[in-house]
């Protein structure tokens, strides 16, 4: 039987998937991390659009816990990476580096990442810090 807050994050998921505006979503991934606290995909998609819509002190907080909660997640990590990029906080050369580490000994993580990054391209054109990842991870 599925839970509430897998519905709500598989629908929430779907949406964004089918394009709907980042500032649409917040409310649900809120929600989403409300209901289930100890979901690391809940606060990494949190974080992906708190970073979309100009929120980096909330998208850095979100990323770390997303991070504390599941630390072999390449996202959860490049959000990380990329809300101190924004917040101008150190360490972003650690999380790039586990990046790598990770897509190193899980080359099937890199397909994803690629598209997560062009999908991020797509909806902010001018995102200067995820085009500084894009490069340091050679993506």
């Amino acid at each position: 039987m599925e839970s509430a807050e897998s519905t709500l994050f598989d629908q929430a998921m779907s949406r964004y998937q089918a394009g709907e505006d980042a500032n649409e979503l917040l409310a649900d991934f809120e929600a989403i991390t409300e209901a289930s606290p100890n979901q690391s995909s809940g606060w990494t998609c949190l974080a992906w659009l708190q970073l979309l819509t100009e929120q980096s002190e909330k998208a850095l907080r979100s990323a770390r816990i997303a991070v504390k909660l599941n630390s072999q997640d390449p996202q959860a990590r490049i959000n990380l990476s990329l809300a101190l990029l924004a917040t101008k906080s150190k360490g972003v050369r650690e999380q790039v580096d586990v990046v790598k580490k990770i897509l190193f000994a899980v080359p099937d993580f890199e397909k994803d990442l690629k598209e997560s990054i062009s999908d991020g391209l797509n909806r902010k054109p001018n995102w200067e810090e995820l085009k500084k990842i894009k490069t340091w991870l050679g993506l």
